[in-house]
């Protein structure tokens, strides 16, 4: 049976990969800081739940330990927003916060693992990142330098694994609508977080890209896909976004 790891694996975009890959014939490794939810999730799809906060190297190396040898999937998914605040009066703790979850997490987690992901033979590396990562909007730039980091990293990954049997992929999502993302953003306010989709007909929600996470990692070993933007339909851009006001 192939084995993944997915961080952030206890809500949103994380939780909905683990189901879709345990049915996909993986045993996933369910990685998140709260217990309760991870250890529920990992007896729903026939898991391993461990708990692990991605930015505490001792909890990573941890991880490694109980994963063992060899891995066939890592999704480093655990990540996040904060505020929206203009880079005049941004909040420097929020920025480190944002990057050090995102892309020290990213990095931590990779390197605990890729000994693994290379002894599998045909191991995958799947970043979440995001469209904040490719392209700037105003009141983001914490978050869109963070994510811009991650898809560095992705990309020099690549090049750094040429010649191993090891993929390197980027899922850069637009607007995704998950039980929490947009509540951790606006530190808990329901009416900020609801108005991200006011008029919205569908966004994306968490499956669709579970959906796409899978439909990557099953690929033949042969074949990586570099980078995969998801966006609603009606997400144009960033700023462009059709709503039913």
């Amino acid at each position: 049976m192939p084995t993944a790891v997915v961080t952030g694996a206890s809500s949103g975009i994380g939780a909905a990969t683990a189901r879709s890959l345990a049915t996909a014939g993986y045993h996933v490794f369910c990685a998140a800081r709260r217990r309760d939810r991870v250890e529920a999730l990992a007896a729903e799809i026939g898991g391993t739940a461990v708990v692990c906060d991605v930015t505490d190297e001792t909890q990573v190396v941890a991880l490694a330990a109980t994963v063992g040898s060899s891995l066939d999937l890592l999704l480093n998914n655990a990540g996040g927003a904060i505020g929206t605040d203009p880079v005049e009066s941004a909040d420097a703790d929020d920025w480190r916060r944002m990057y050090e979850v995102n892309v020290i997490g990213t990095l931590l987690v990779t390197r605990a693992l890729l000994p693994a992901l290379v002894a599998s033979g045909a191991g995958t590396i799947v970043n979440l990142g995001s469209t904040a990562g490719h392209f700037p909007y105003e009141g983001g730039g914490g978050y869109v330098s963070a994510k811009h980091g991650v898809a560095a990293m992705t990309e020099t990954l690549r090049l750094e694994l040429n010649g191993r049997p090891v993929r390197v992929t980027e899922i850069a999502p637009g607007m995704v609508r998950t039980d929490e993302f947009a509540l951790n953003r606006f530190a808990g306010d329901e009416s900020r977080a609801d108005a991200v989709y006011a008029g919205v007909r569908e966004p994306l929600v968490a499956e669709d890209i579970a959906d796409a996470i899978t439909w990557v990692a099953t690929r033949p070993a042969h074949v990586n896909i570099d980078l995969m933007v998801l966006k609603p339909l009606a997400q144009a851009a960033a700023h462009k976004v059709h709503r039913e006001l």
